[in-house]
């Protein structure tokens, strides 16, 4: 268990040194008022605290990624913890932390509004189309991925469909309601059971000394399925995953001070880094092997492999509860996915939420479109969503780079993880049967020249904008005369 345990080691610690460079190098602003406070409005903005704040952003970012995911790499074999350990720190965590802070600063904007500031107006349209699709893409396979858990937890006893209807209308209520009326209340509670279930799988495994594998380079999976640049693509999660860069506005819009940025932000990267860890080490376990693993999840797919998992270390009962903390992971990020799109729509239309027609107006059509879109076959959506995931992570990363080359400060620490996925994320629809399917060898050259090609864009795009002193936050003395006087 040597790489098991220097994994989730060296998780903690990267929070507690590269997580507070990070903080350093953007430069925290302790008297300056947050969009919770000076955006207020009852709904999408209000203050809450830091306790809150967090579980709410580890639920909103978890999904199933952290637990599907890694359960899929673990056929690459212990390579898959590399990626986790050196994705979370320098890559994941960066990206949330950048994301959220630099909303924190734009009045809690949404990714295609900062991609628009900071990018260019053309991005505007592109992210807003790149995250809209992806925020339905999840909302709708987070719809399908806890109904069919609960389906087989209730040995069928419940019909489907009914239970389909049930996440949709609790989404419906969620996406509508102020952010404190269930979101708030509900995910406290969520947040502790899904820790602690992620706990009990991993202390049951050092209990029962599973023989879980030590540091390879290896290609272990089955079908010799490349590493490079597939391993990116189905550990997102507890890695890297755009998809978060569209939940940390919600929380940017609820945080109180930016000091606590790094512990929501960066730290609860660093938690799902640590719950992505336990489920690999489970998966790469307790099959046999990864033949054993690769049969397992072709016959029942990742859920059965959560609930062997789940009861037979922790038990009939143990088992249940753990189960259930991964049926709430998809249903606190595709609750979240429908409230994001809401605003993101909202903000690309300049329409006020603080009526709840105007909520309607906006969230009904996403409703709809999803119920069509959950007769569609879940693979082809994942892969669907795999691409779409990291090359929205490009784009925040981007972002990132951009603000912090304009403020004059270390702009690499958002640059050099965004252009090696930059590349993979060329590489990936290039060779994959869902892009244009071109021999990887091709496709690797073709990446590369697109990928020089865009970064000497970004360079001149950032020398332009640092020349013209683009504005890197909004004003806010207005509000800061209106509490004077």
């Amino acid at each position: 268990m040597i790489t098991f345990l220097a994994s989730i080691a060296l998780l903690i610690i990267g929070y507690f040194t590269y997580g507070k460079y990070v903080e350093k190098v953007f430069g925290v602003k302790t008297a300056r008022a947050t969009p919770a406070y000076t955006h207020s409005d009852g709904v999408d903005y209000l203050p809450m605290s830091t306790p809150k704040n967090s579980l709410i952003q580890l639920l909103n970012i978890a999904g199933t990624g952290p637990i599907f995911g890694p359960i899929m790499g673990a056929l690459y074999g212990p390579v898959a913890f590399i990626w986790i350990v050196i994705g979370c720190i320098f890559a994941g965590a960066v990206h949330d932390y950048l994301t959220g802070m630099i909303s924190i600063r734009n009045r809690g904007a949404h990714l295609p509004e900062l991609a628009s500031k900071f990018l260019g107006k053309v991005m505007k349209h592109v992210v807003n189309a790149f995250a809209v699709l992806l925020l339905l893409l999840v909302g709708t396979v987070f719809v399908s991925t806890p109904a069919d858990l609960l389906y087989v937890l209730s040995d069928g006893s419940v019909a489907l469909w009914i239970i389909i209807a049930a996440i949709f209308l609790y989404y419906v209520l969620a996406t509508l309601l102020p952010v404190d009326k269930i979101i708030g209340r509900l995910y406290p509670y969520f947040g502790a059971l899904l820790i602690i279930s992620a706990l009990g799988v991993g202390i049951g495994l050092i209990v029962t000394g599973a023989k879980i594998p030590e540091i390879s380079l290896s290609n272990f999976h089955p079908d010799n399925l490349p590493i490079f640049p597939l391993i990116f693509f189905t550990i997102t999660c507890g890695a890297l995953s755009g998809f978060h860069a569209t939940q940390t506005p919600i929380i940017s819009r609820t945080t109180q001070k930016e000091q606590q940025g790094r512990k929501i932000f960066y730290g609860m990267m660093i938690a799902e880094g640590i719950i992505a860890m336990i489920w690999a080490a489970a998966a790469m376990s307790m099959f046999d092997g990864y033949n054993g693993l690769s049969d397992m999840l072709a016959n029942g797919g990742p859920g059965a492999v959560v609930s062997e998992v789940s009861t037979t270390l922790l038990g009939a009962i143990g088992g249940t509860l753990a189960i259930l903390g991964v049926v709430i992971l998809p249903i606190t990020s595709g609750d979240t996915a429908f409230r994001s799109a809401r605003m993101i729509i909202a903000e690309y239309i300049n329409m006020a939420q603080k009526k709840l027609s105007s909520r309607l107006w906006i969230a009904l059509p996403l409703f709809a479109i999803s119920v069509v879109l959950t007769q569609i076959d879940f693979n082809i959506l994942w892969r669907y969503f795999s691409w779409a995931n990291q090359a929205t992570a490009v784009i925040a990363l981007f972002v990132g780079a951009m603000y912090l080359y304009i403020a004059k400060k270390n702009y690499w620490i958002s640059l050099i993880p965004g252009t090696f996925m930059l590349v993979m994320v060329w590489t990936y629809i290039l060779n994959a049967q869902i892009g244009f399917n071109l021999p990887m060898n091709i496709s690797w050259i073709v990446s590369a020249v697109a990928s020089t090609v865009l970064v000497v864009l970004f360079f001149r795009a950032a020398k332009k904008a640092r020349a013209n002193n683009l504005p890197l936050e909004i004003d806010i003395s207005d509000y800061n005369k209106n509490i004077a006087s």
